[in-house]
């Protein structure tokens, strides 16, 4: 009876240690007397017991190894602490375990090494610009490093470049210095355009002012003009009235002449400086020149007797 309860158990020993799960996102290298024999995906796996062994448990999933901060002495003699992230998948698992002892510690040194080498060709100013350009050198370097072990690598990524205490001030003032620049430049530009615009603003308000004046101007002279020939036209017709009368009457020479006598004393009468008095009333005023003459010599002959 104890023998097959002893032997139960052995069975059952037997069975626990042949029979394996794999978990998803995860593979085993089974190992045959010391030798590799196949990889176990995930599942169920059956295993002889003392003949098989699984030598590892790789996981497939992507993995981060933060890389110990490394200072770097830069192309201008600059030394930085450089902190850096590599993300990276195993795409072949037994070479991840047979032909690196450590994938981890071999992906750190190899990281450090490379950007000692990269930074190494650049100026301080340089490693703070070119972020990307730095982190796409380390990985395309460190994915052809480690293709060999079966790795690939997804990203490396710059966590902080952090330079002496000397450095960081001296790069803090020029910033200040850069920041008060900036300001008076924009200072400056503002009062520039401000002074343009209060300019312009007055050059085109005496333009319309200036235009204004213009058509005030031209405004008064046609309705001056416009007055002129309203009164030549009430006089027009006023002269066609009078002769029109006048040819009525069938006036004679004397009467005429004295009509334009008057005519004259009226026109005198206005604002000209200079009155134009036609050849025909010449004509008349002689007359009435000669008449008042001999009315003088009349009176003097009665004097003397």
């Amino acid at each position: 009876m104890w023998i097959l309860v002893i032997l139960l158990v052995i069975l059952i020993a037997l069975a626990i240690m042949s029979i394996k799960i794999v978990r998803q996102s995860e593979v085993y290298i089974i190992e045959r007397l010391g030798k590799f024999h196949k990889i176990a995906d995930a599942g169920l796996t059956i295993i002889i017991p003392f003949i098989d062994h699984v030598r590892s448990i790789v996981s497939l999933k992507q993995q981060t190894m933060d890389v110990p901060p490394q200072d770097v002495i830069t192309k201008d003699n600059v030394t930085i602490t450089i902190d850096t992230v590599v993300f990276y998948r195993i795409l072949e698992p037994a070479k991840a375990v047979y032909e690196i002892q450590s994938l981890k510690k071999g992906i750190e040194y190899l990281s450090i090494t490379t950007i000692r080498d990269i930074v190494g060709k650049m100026d301080l100013d340089s490693t703070f610009t070119s972020r990307d350009a730095i982190n796409d050198k380390l990985r395309a370097i460190l994915d052809e490093a480690t293709d060999r072990w079966g790795c690939k690598i997804d990203r490396v990524e710059i966590q902080n470049i952090t330079p002496p205490p000397d450095i960081r001030d001296a790069m803090e003032k020029q910033m200040n210095a850069e920041r008060n620049k900036r300001a008076s430049i924009l200072q400056a530009e503002g009062e520039r355009q401000a002074a343009v615009l209060k300019a312009q603003g007055e050059k085109e308000a005496e333009i319309l002012q200036a235009e204004a004046d213009k058509e005030a101007k031209i405004r008064r002279a046609a309705g001056e003009a416009e007055a002129i020939r309203k009164v030549a036209e009430a006089k027009a017709d006023e002269v066609k009235l009078v002769y029109g009368a006048m040819m009525k009457a069938n006036p004679d020479e004397k009467l005429v002449q004295l009509k334009s006598l008057e005519a004259l004393k009226d026109v005198a009468k206005g604002e000209a400086n200079k009155v134009f008095i036609p050849f025909e009333a010449t004509q008349a005023l002689g007359a009435i020149g000669a008449a008042s003459e001999l009315l003088n010599d009349k009176k003097e002959e009665k004097t003397e007797k």
